[in-house]
């Protein structure tokens, strides 16, 4: 019996938003509140050693029953839901047997999920489809990860004749602000390979990211009383404003698609005398990086040429890089997830690229490769955000299955 849709719409009701101007760890301590039901879920389980330590982050150990020696494989997701759009008070809904229709959402009429806007629901007819009501996030970004764990984590207790190898659970704290791992204890973890849960649509796995930096531009203007300013006031609001004009569009994330990368302002702040912006660079390929780092500097610097008593300093620091750098030394991790997803009913199943990142890029980095495995969940960060309960099951029968694999093959 599957546990995953019970666990979900209890998940989803827990507050556990991040907040990327906190710098404690968990960002917000609420974030706990889903680890510490978790860890008691866990324990009724049968799993003695579930636990969560003060940086918020869940551990747990399912026994190996196999004669064996199996590499330890770990399975992640995160708790955490986006602050891009309000996660407090989320009450979801269930759409039983979905027959194609808009789902207008009652709290908010306005939010309406349109087939032609979210093509994935083709694939759902018939299934229970579940979401918000309209005036917040749903959280399946990633508590349908969660509640697909914990499902598998149930059935791999509770049936002895499924047999695996030790399998470690990793349930992380503020993946969504890029602080997922800071803290994970790698050794105590002692996971050989890794499958974050974290994807999208049923039957896929993504075994590459973007690359990541962040980017901090500090303009530096000069102030003057603006009834006599004129010749003397540099504003500086005035010059980040025409930095990010400039910009091209063919690197904005609203022109660009598929391995394109991009250059994204995300905040801007100051006064005349100084201000600042901070941004985003992605791409595939370490090179394209640097190239995007170079066209910002190159924007800086030209906007500049105009303002001879102000200058602009251009700070950028990694973020993450490309998991796929590190998983094709470890051709099996993506072999056996992609045996187990055919052995989970997907008789193609996709290998796909992702356009963003997950706490499996930096753990790949950290010693444990650790591709991504489909969650099911769609149109993340937003009142749209929906989940069907049949994929969830589907992506906690994919791990029970991942598990079977890594037992036959050792």
């Amino acid at each position: 019996m599957h546990t995953a849709k019970e666990r979900f719409l209890k998940y989803v009701t827990i507050d556990t938003q991040s907040d990327p101007n906190s710098p404690t760890c968990p960002s917000t301590e609420k974030q706990k509140n889903l680890g510490r039901l978790l860890v008691e879920e866990l324990l009724a389980m049968g799993i003695s050693d579930a636990h969560l330590d003060d940086h918020g982050y869940v551990y747990a150990t399912i026994p190996s029953n196999s004669d064996k020696k199996v590499p330890v494989i770990c399975f992640c997701s995160h708790m955490d839901t986006s602050p891009d759009c309000s996660g407090e008070g989320v009450k979801p809904i269930v759409h039983p047997k979905y027959k194609g229709q808009d789902l207008v959402l009652p709290d908010d009429s306005s939010v309406v999920i349109r087939m032609k806007d979210h093509p994935d629901l083709k694939d759902q007819i018939g299934n229970d489809i579940i979401t918000a009501s309209g005036t917040t996030l749903l959280g399946a970004d990633n508590k349908a990860g969660v509640a697909a764990i914990m499902d598998a984590a149930h059935t791999l207790i509770h049936n002895a004749k499924i047999k695996h190898g030790k399998i470690r659970i990793l349930f992380t704290p503020d993946e969504e602000i890029g602080r997922g791992v800071d803290k994970v204890d790698i050794k105590k973890l002692g996971a050989k390979f890794g499958y974050t849960i974290d994807g999208e649509t049923a039957g896929s796995i993504e075994n590459e990211t973007f690359s990541a930096d962040g980017a901090v531009v500090t303009i530096f203007g000069v102030s003057a009383h603006p009834g006599f300013a004129k010749g003397q006031m540099e504003n500086a609001l005035k010059i980040a404003s025409r930095i990010v004009a400039k910009f091209p569009d063919k690197l904005s994330p609203e022109h660009t698609e598929g391995k394109q990368g991009f250059i994204h302002p995300v905040h801007i702040e100051g006064n005349i005398e100084k201000a600042t912006i901070k941004l985003i660079l992605r791409d595939f390929s370490e090179a394209g990086l640097k190239r995007h780092g170079k066209t910002l500097q190159r924007i800086v610097d030209a906007v500049l040429k105009p303002f001879p008593n102000s200058k602009a300093e251009v700070k950028i620091y990694e973020q993450y890089r490309n998991m796929n750098k590190v998983l094709r030394r470890y051709p099996q991790v993506v072999d056996y997830a992609v045996e187990a997803l055919k052995r989970a009913g997907f008789s193609q199943p996709k290998l796909s690229s992702i356009r963003g990142g997950t706490d499996g890029s930096r753990l790949s980095f950290m010693g444990l490769p650790c591709p991504n495995i489909f969650a099911g969940e769609h149109a993340f960060h937003s009142k749209q955000e929906w989940v069907s309960v049949q994929d969830m099951e589907k992506a906690a029968e994919t791990m029970v299955q991942l598990a079977q694999v890594w037992e036959e093959k050792s």
